[in-house]
């Protein structure tokens, strides 16, 4: 009867484990990463973008990096937007990894709005109803840049982190939202002072979010506020309408 009985609890510990394992596979499948497919597209200038491309959907969003970035620092939220259906380009601007094209020897000064332009484009070539863009630091500025430069209606909507174009704000041809930290700053002081003179000369619809903390940009998705950072983008990417400008949202912390 003893030797029944360890035989029985071994079986029952067996079983207890395997069905474990099983929950744990079960729940890693309930989001499968999905794995992105390495294209490559050319620029109006002659340029030669590399790019990685998450899921089908007939939603596109282009992710353009900061300056001490690659396009592989968008791959979590790639992940995020996909899963709410949408289709994302992830790429690098001229002068970092493999991409390459005039004036990448200056990342201050080439033509990086053309990069996100191609981008967008490439999207629409492969069958994306609309296109929306979000960039960060470097690539924001280059993202509102390639906002003034596009055709009407070319880009859906535009997500700035931390940035603020080159350009005047008054040519912006998006629906815009900007997101930045309170106490972010650079050499030359705190840069929501700036952000926000050059957003308050942008046209209908926008939004500014402020939040607590310090993180710059792209760095805002290794903070607490990561969450907070993507419920926003997808709130305003998957917005029917988009109305006349909401007051200045920030975190009471």
């Amino acid at each position: 009867m003893h030797a029944l009985t360890l035989v029985i609890l071994f079986a029952f510990a067996m079983t207890v484990h395997t069905d474990a394992s099983d929950s744990s596979a079960a729940c890693s499948h309930d989001t499968p990463q999905i794995t992105p497919e390495h294209v490559s597209f050319v620029t109006e200038d002659g340029g030669l973008i590399y790019a990685d491309m998450y899921g089908n959907g007939d939603r596109g969003v282009v992710l353009a990096h900061g300056g001490r970035f690659r396009k592989e620092s968008w791959q979590p939220q790639a992940q995020s937007l996909v899963r709410a259906g949408f289709r994302v380009l992830a790429f690098d601007f001229r002068g970092f990894g493999k991409s390459h094209g005039p004036g990448d020897s200056d990342m201050f000064t080439a033509p990086m709005q053309l990069d996100v332009l191609a981008a967008v484009r490439y999207l629409r070539n492969k069958g994306a109803k609309t296109v929306s863009v979000m960039g960060g630091s470097f690539g924001g500025g280059a993202s509102a840049d390639a906002s003034i430069a596009s055709q009407p209606g070319e880009i859906d909507r535009l997500i700035l982190l931390a940035a603020e174009g080159n350009g005047p704000a008054e040519r912006i041809k998006s629906p815009l939202l900007l997101i930045v930290a309170r106490d972010d700053a650079d050499d030359e002081g705190p840069r929501l002072p700036r952000i926000s003179a050059w957003f308050d000369k942008a046209p209908q619809p926008k939004e500014l979010v402020v939040l607590d903390g310090s993180a710059h940009a792209q760095f805002l998705f290794q903070t607490e506020q990561a969450e907070r950072v993507m419920k926003e983008v997808l709130r305003f990417l998957t917005a029917k309408e988009l109305g006349v400008e909401k007051p200045n949202r920030a975190d009471q912390h």
